[in-house]
């Protein structure tokens, strides 16, 4: 797969978390929040080993390797997950994408330091344009911004989490299979999620036989869809383009995730919004180096034509 093929794939993957965040907003609506995590996070695991199953690809590792995906699971699936669940119910929907917003800043930093990667100049610029282009989308959104509270607190630990994750599976990538890394770090993150929200949220079970069939679909979609194909699109990202790059992605799903709502809770897009979506894309394609990758793309089709 070429380089432009992996940056089409994540936007195809950033359209999905985009309307995840929708489907998860009538989730957790419907159910206990940890609990309804874990069994959807749970679904993605089963799916990913299906998958690897039909590629007939094995998914066995080192007792090594074990140990290493249970970090990345702890960091990615237990800590984001729980933190950004536990966040959401104590601050606003705009804190949380201001902060969520700085996650391909920090990736990129804790790449630079971790993983020597070299911080250019037009990638901290791709980076700053699309934090900007995120302010402008969540700050005008229906939700207010709130002052900072603990639920601030917890949006960091989700965002501090998922960038060393990042760095964690461009490491492992390196020698332990993509497709069975995403599987058992969805397995092992979700088992622990379930026995957290078993301790923590009482009757969360019992929620579960009052599902319409509705909101089962819904289920399925995103723990299928969005979570499980999604996340093993991304790592496989992760692996050929590095962190800091793929990560640069995320700043497209607050938009996406807003013209889902539009699409499906009525909310309405305004035209500060739409300027704060140029802003990330500029952004991505600077900090990626998606732009300079298409230029070199058509420079060797106009050699060789």
């Amino acid at each position: 797969m070429t380089k432009v093929w992996t940056y089409v794939s994540l936007v195809l993957v950033m359209i999905i978390w985009g309307g995840n965040v929708v489907a998860i907003k009538l989730l957790v609506n419907a159910f206990t929040p940890i609990t309804i995590t874990a069994l959807r996070l749970f679904g993605a695991a089963l799916t990913v080993f299906v998958v690897l199953a039909v590629m007939r690809q094995s998914f066995r590792l080192t007792a090594r390797q074990m140990a290493a995906v249970f970090l990345v699971g702890l960091c990615n699936v237990v800590g984001h997950h729980y933190f950004l669940a536990t966040g959401l119910t104590k601050t606003t929907a705009s804190n949380a994408g201001i902060i969520l917003g700085m996650s391909p800043l920090v990736t990129a930093l804790f790449a630079a330091v971790l993983l020597r990667d070299r911080l250019r100049p037009l990638k901290l610029l791709g980076i700053v344009l699309g934090f900007t282009g995120v302010v402008f989308i969540v700050t005008h959104s229906s939700a207010k911004i709130g002052a900072v509270s603990i639920g601030d607190v917890y949006i960091v630990g989700a965002v501090l989490t998922q960038a060393i994750s990042f760095i964690f599976i461009k490491k492992l990538a390196q020698t332990v299979d993509v497709v069975a890394l995403t599987a058992w770090m969805l397995l092992m993150g979700s088992t622990i999620l379930f026995l957290i929200g078993l301790a923590t949220e009482q009757g969360g079970l019992g929620q579960l036989a009052k599902g319409s069939g509705s909101i089962w679909f819904v289920f399925f979609a995103s723990a299928v869809v969005a979570s499980g194909i999604g996340q093993m699109i991304y790592n496989r990202a992760i692996q050929r383009l590095g962190a800091s790059e793929a990560a640069v992605f995320i700043n497209l799903s607050p938009f996406f995730s807003l013209v889902a709502s539009a699409l499906f809770l009525g909310e309405t897009i305004h035209l500060v919004q739409w300027f704060g979506f140029l802003f990330i894309v500029i952004g991505v394609l600077l900090a990626s180096g998606a732009l300079e990758e298409l230029v070199l793309s058509s420079s060797r089709k106009q050699m060789t034509g």
